[in-house]
């Protein structure tokens, strides 16, 4: 019984609601977090580079496209035929190229929040005792609630405090 009445002063005293549910928001979770921010720029780096290379390939492409069209009126059919056809399968390898890029990208930013949650999941558990609280529910999918029982704020604070941005986690999963 003496628990019942230290556990909701100490979750007071760590600023904590004191309730049995508490409500976070994951997506607030990750993207406030050091870890999240750092994700999201190496994220945004990568793609940005990757949208540089795709536009210089584009303007090469064309450039060829350019030469191949020119040509088509000094070569007969036959000749020009593969010439084009060459053509097409380049242009397709580049696409496919820079699609599995695109995809390899989105792997590795859902990879990286699966590592995050791992990384975090020990910290949350940490809060749900301190709150002497039994679950915490994904805020986005709570009809109603009171701001009081979100500890998405608090979850940050900590997670920062714990795991930082981090730097020494690969966001591909590994460690």
């Amino acid at each position: 019984m003496t628990l019942a009445v230290v556990q909701p002063a100490f979750a007071q005293q760590l600023g904590l609601p004191q309730s049995g549910i508490l409500t976070i928001s994951s997506d607030r979770l990750f993207s406030e977090s050091e870890f999240g921010k750092r994700v999201f720029q190496e994220i945004e780096t990568e793609g940005a580079a990757l949208a540089a290379e795709n536009e210089r390939i584009v303007e090469e492409l064309s450039k060829e496209e350019k030469d191949l069209t020119e040509q088509r009126a000094t070569l007969t059919a036959e000749e020009f035929r593969p010439l084009a056809e060459a053509f097409d399968e380049k242009v397709q390898s580049h696409r496919e190229g820079q699609r599995a890029k695109l995809d390899a990208l989105a792997r590795r930013s859902e990879e990286a929040r699966s590592t995050f949650t791992k990384l975090a999941e020990p910290i949350l558990i940490g809060l749900l005792r301190d709150a002497g609280a039994s679950m915490i529910l994904e805020r986005s999918y709570v009809f109603l609630s009171s701001d009081a029982l979100d500890i998405t704020d608090a979850a940050i604070d900590r997670i920062d405090t714990v795991i930082g941005d981090g730097g020494n986690q690969r966001i591909d999963g590994g460690e």
